[in-house]
């Protein structure tokens, strides 16, 4: 089973946009959807949701009132402050409250209960293209890390007993933990990149990250026709750093008009140069060692 995780240094880059695009390229796949802080591949994957689950991360100090003797140990021990008085009670702001716990185990009265919480769902679903597992982590909640993790994992356990051999992941930008999270026996990584500094830097970050981990790294610039100098410089970059440039993906409004139509950009135009340039990185990834799954060629 190989694993095929989309990254991109920054935002914006296209990373999803071209991952729905090779979904409707691969003759059988299961996809994964590993961005759980700002999910958006089921805008265009327009999944049938057959599976929910709750996510369970981390932990959430109350304080039982009825055992509270206002002592205020809580609020001196709270690092984060996430203790306040309120009418003479203590009270837990959730959103401050970091889980770490300090506060239940000093607590002189035992006052201060330390529930699990939810902090988001995960789903298994139909697309037209395959199987897909996504996620939606809740807003301002932590642990998007162990939600990643678990998503790929879900995604795996799948694919082995669906004898899928490849999964497709829309990975995370940046290259934070849930980056981290999601390149772990990766067969490889594809970098959706653009032609601008900062596009560049994330480029290297994203690259440097994956020669620690001893991931398989590729690129690909999109839209390398706005500033032809800095595509030159990403080339250069790639070579010295070992890293694979798979192809070059001109400017074409035909992806925002995909977009519109929640359309991969192969299904709503076949025939643009944008679409043509998708077909050749795709087998040039899918012919690259990493990679090579003779049936998907």
């Amino acid at each position: 089973m190989k694993e095929l995780v989309i990254l991109s240094g920054k935002g914006g880059t296209g990373k999803t946009s071209l991952t729905a695009a090779f979904a409707g390229l691969a003759p059988s796949l299961m996809l994964c959807d590993a961005d759980v802080d700002a999910a958006d591949l089921h805008l265009i994957m327009s999944p049938d949701i057959q599976q929910t689950h709750d996510f369970v991360g981390g932990n959430e100090a109350v304080i039982n009132q009825d055992l509270c003797t206002g002592c205020g140990t809580c609020k001196e021990l709270c690092r984060f402050d996430a203790v306040s008085e309120s009418d003479e009670k203590f009270v837990v702001d959730a959103l401050n409250c970091e889980g770490c716990g300090v506060c239940v185990d000093l607590c002189p009265e035992n006052a201060i209960d330390f529930p699990q919480k939810t902090c988001g769902q995960w789903f298994v679903s139909a697309t037209r293209f395959g199987p897909m597992v996504h996620a939606r982590l809740g807003i301002a909640e932590e642990n998007s890390g162990r939600l990643v993790t678990l998503v790929r994992e879900q995604a795996r356990k799948r694919a082995r007993e669906q004898h899928i051999e490849l999964i497709l992941t829309d990975g995370p930008p940046g290259i934070g933990c849930p980056v981290i999270a999601s390149m772990g026996q990766a067969s490889a990584v594809l970098i959706v990149t653009e032609p601008t500094v900062s596009g560049i830097h994330d480029m290297k970050r994203v690259g440097e990250l994956a020669a620690h981990f001893k991931i398989p790294a590729m690129v690909c610039i999109n839209k390398y026709d706005l500033n032809l100098d800095q595509t030159r410089s990403i080339e250069k970059i790639a070579k010295e750093k070992n890293i694979a440039l798979v192809g070059q993906i001109p400017f074409d409004p035909a992806f925002t008009q995909a977009m519109i139509q929640c359309k991969t950009l192969v299904e709503n135009d076949e025939t643009s140069r944008a679409s043509q340039a998708v077909r050749d990185i795709w087998h040039a990834v899918m012919a690259s060692p990493a990679m090579k799954i003779e049936r998907l060629m």
